[in-house]
């Protein structure tokens, strides 16, 4: 499989001030996907400007045409899945079937505590991550559920008429532990990783090579476990939080070398960020936009 190059575009921005023309840029620049951050805040962000997730996608759907978008991604911090699925199909019903949902577990940032509650232990993220999955996937493929859970109820929830996509909407699974590669075995259409983070501060390139190889190795038995075929999910590679940071977008040849070593892993997506001054994610807009348009010419 050719591989393809998707953008991670930050909803930082008021969309008459920016906003919106970043997504078209996107699509004119050719990207595969424009994902966005599902996130109330985060980071380095936190005391700027910050926009909702779905509303951005919708917004964004309206002024593009033929891009793939999607969240990279959604976690269970403050979502719930009979809400979300609602809005999960209107949102796949407006784009025409353009939608891709990036889900995992979540983290200990602010959206792990700005409801009030004390933020969850590793354990108790994946044990919800593990019930609000499958709850999810009902929801979005069947006209009417009830459940009852430990953790998410639904009570005759109403998702008509479903998905423009048929069965429903992909799922990029983010998962790097041995749960969360079994859901994304079992419900991905895609996985998604952004590397091993305890090699970002210390760890060498090749180091987070070796790391992510493992990945795959793991995902590939979990695949094997539920008798999948690896090669049925695409494998998205989120790009910045590896030691290699922001060198591969120094170059086009710099970049042409990063990908060609995770596109022999077996990765069919590479996502890169849109640039943001003064940020973890500073590049020279005139080498990404080169590298969007010339990067995948020379990995043919």
């Amino acid at each position: 499989m050719s591989l393809r190059l998707s953008t991670v575009i930050l909803p930082y921005r008021r969309w008459h001030e920016g906003g919106r023309s970043s997504w078209q840029r996107a699509e004119e620049l050719g990207f595969h996907t424009a994902y966005t951050y599902d996130h109330l805040s985060w980071r380095s962000f936190r005391d700027g400007p910050w926009f909702g997730a779905i509303p951005t996608l919708t917004a964004a759907a309206g002024v593009t045409e033929q891009m793939r978008l999607g969240t990279l991604v959604t976690s269970p911090n403050f979502r719930h899945p009979v809400t979300l699925a609602k809005e999960l199909i209107s949102l796949d019903d407006i784009s025409s079937g353009r939608i891709t949902l990036g889900i995992g577990a979540g983290g200990n940032g602010f959206d792990a505590t700005v409801l009030g509650q004390e933020a969850w232990t590793p354990k108790e993220r994946a044990d919800r991550f593990g019930e609000f999955l499958p709850l999810l996937d009902r929801l979005l493929t069947e006209g009417a559920v009830t459940e009852r859970g430990t953790f998410y109820a639904a009570e005759e929830a109403r998702n008509i008429p479903g998905c423009v996509q048929q069965p429903r909407l992909p799922f990029a699974v983010a998962a790097t532990g041995p749960r969360g590669l079994r859901l994304a075995a079992r419900y991905g259409q895609a996985w998604v990783t952004t590397g091993d983070p305890k090699l970002y501060e210390t760890g060498t390139p090749e180091q987070s090579l070796e790391a992510t190889r493992g990945q795959v190795g793991q995902l590939d038995k979990a695949c094997a476990e539920l008798g999948r075929d690896l090669a049925e999910l695409d494998k998205i590679l989120l790009t910045g939080f590896t030691p290699d940071r922001n060198r591969p977008l120094e170059s086009v040849d710099a970049f042409v070398e990063f990908a060609g070593r995770h596109r022999e892993l077996g990765f069919t997506e590479i996502v890169i960020h849109w640039p943001i001054p003064d940020s973890d994610f500073t590049a020279d807009q005139a080498v990404f936009e080169r590298i969007a348009t010339e990067a995948l010419k020379q990995l043919d």
